[in-house]
């Protein structure tokens, strides 16, 4: 492992908490789905990073992940828990929904150009976390979940 260790960001929950008070409606128009999870690992957290719990209320919501001005600008769908804490990783700790998923990671200039990508089964992604980081001018990586390709979080140098 290197000497720098790497951080995974999740998302801010003040982006989302007031969503969960609209009506249905309200968010249909805003390509918004409110769900019940049914079963244990079906709902990624994007605020917590954790999974959702069955019965847990979840919003299922398209979200801007890459909002630099080039080709790679992108957005996708993500889950939000209701009432979700932020997660609070500890430098170079991986949450255990990235752990037991399939990634994509994606390294990109502060420009927001891609430079790298490559795939790695979440138990060992700390290597390619550190070696996209480590690329001359790597500003972050963006991590996604391979096989649906949704966004899942964001790692910079800590």
């Amino acid at each position: 492992m290197s000497a720098r260790q790497f951080q995974i960001d999740g998302l801010p929950a003040a982006n989302f908490s007031a969503l969960f008070a609209l009506p249905d409606t309200e968010l249909q128009s805003r390509h918004i789905q409110r769900r019940i999870v049914a079963e244990l690992h079906d709902a990624p957290c994007r605020v917590s990073l954790m999974d959702a719990e069955p019965g847990e209320e979840v919003l299922l919501l398209p979200f801007a992940h890459h909002t630099l001005a080039t080709p790679y600008r992108s957005s996708g769908p993500i889950f939000v828990c209701q009432d979700a804490s932020e997660a609070m990783l500890q430098p170079g700790e991986v949450p255990d929904s990235l752990h037991r998923r399939l990634l994509a990671l994606r390294a990109y200039d502060a420009a927001g150009w891609m430079l790298a990508c490559d795939v790695s089964e979440g138990q060992q992604v700390e290597a390619l976390i550190e070696r996209l980081l480590q690329l001359p001018g790597s500003a972050f990586v963006n991590i996604h979940y391979a096989r649906a390709g949704c966004y899942a979080a964001r790692a910079r140098w800590a």
